[in-house]
């Protein structure tokens, strides 16, 4: 499967210029990938105050997504802030062409910046099924909570991350993801965005690594791109054949 990371200068607050970013970049990636993968909050930045920039399932940037999907052939991931009956949620969209949209919503919320006061947290864990891989949906603060993706049984084959991922704490990034492939003998794709809020910066490390934990496509740092890497399920599965680490795995249930 052919995948594309973008790693997006998310303009703050404002949803139609960034939607409209994406939807000048869309046409440059026709029939070169199968999957794009985009930052959380990719249409306002990461942002705890959601009141009056939330949408909801039947908003624009909903459509937008399953829009851009079905015009270009290609499914995408990417994390909005929305308000469902009255809960507002960090939710990972996961769109296909065939106009197929599932989600994930974040669990851990980050407290640090207040996000547990406005938001609700996800309850459920998700894996999304496309072009024959196995996927799990992650957001930002749940990289740091390796059992909440613990690949029990090898249920997946990819683990997505997409986050706004400040800075400062960017070697924790780059630690954690390698580290999450290596555990879960799996992929793992990381996207982070770049640029500034009125809070913080950001640098990107925007990845992806295989399941022997090396980068095989990285973005430049603080720069706004995409990449294309294809990745391939049979060597994957011939690994996990010669080292199955899964089967002495440790049993456990989340509380």
């Amino acid at each position: 499967m052919k995948i594309a990371i973008y790693q997006l200068d998310i303009i703050w607050e404002s949803a139609k210029e960034n939607r409209d970013k994406i939807s000048n970049t869309m046409p440059k990636l026709f029939g070169k990938c199968d999957l794009l993968i985009l930052p959380e909050m990719f249409t306002t930045g990461f942002n705890t105050n959601p009141q009056s920039i939330s949408e909801t399932m039947d908003g624009e940037s909903v459509a937008f997504l399953k829009e851009m999907s079905k015009q270009y052939n290609i499914a995408i991931i990417g994390s909005i802030i929305i308000d469902d009956n009255g809960k507002i949620f960090n939710r990972m969209m996961f769109v296909t062409p065939d106009g197929d949209l599932q989600h994930y919503d974040k669990r851990h919320l980050f407290r640090m910046s207040g996000e547990d006061k406005t938001f609700s947290a996800g309850q459920d864990k998700r894996i999304f099924r496309y072009k024959g891989f196995n996927i799990l949906p992650q957001v930002c603060y749940d990289l740091r909570f390796p059992v909440w993706s613990r690949n029990k049984n090898l249920e997946y084959d990819i683990a997505i991350y997409v986050a706004s991922w400040p800075r400062p704490r960017i070697k924790v990034w780059d630690i954690l993801l390698k580290a999450r492939s290596l555990e879960n003998l799996c992929y793992t794709i990381g996207v982070n965005r770049v640029g500034t809020d009125p809070a913080i910066d950001y640098n990107g490390h925007s990845c992806i690594i295989d399941y022997l934990g090396n980068i095989v496509a990285e973005t430049q740092e603080n720069k706004e791109e995409y990449i294309i890497h294809e990745i391939d399920k049979e060597s994957l599965d011939k690994f996990r054949s010669k080292f199955p680490a899964q089967l002495d795995a440790d049993d456990f249930t989340i509380g």
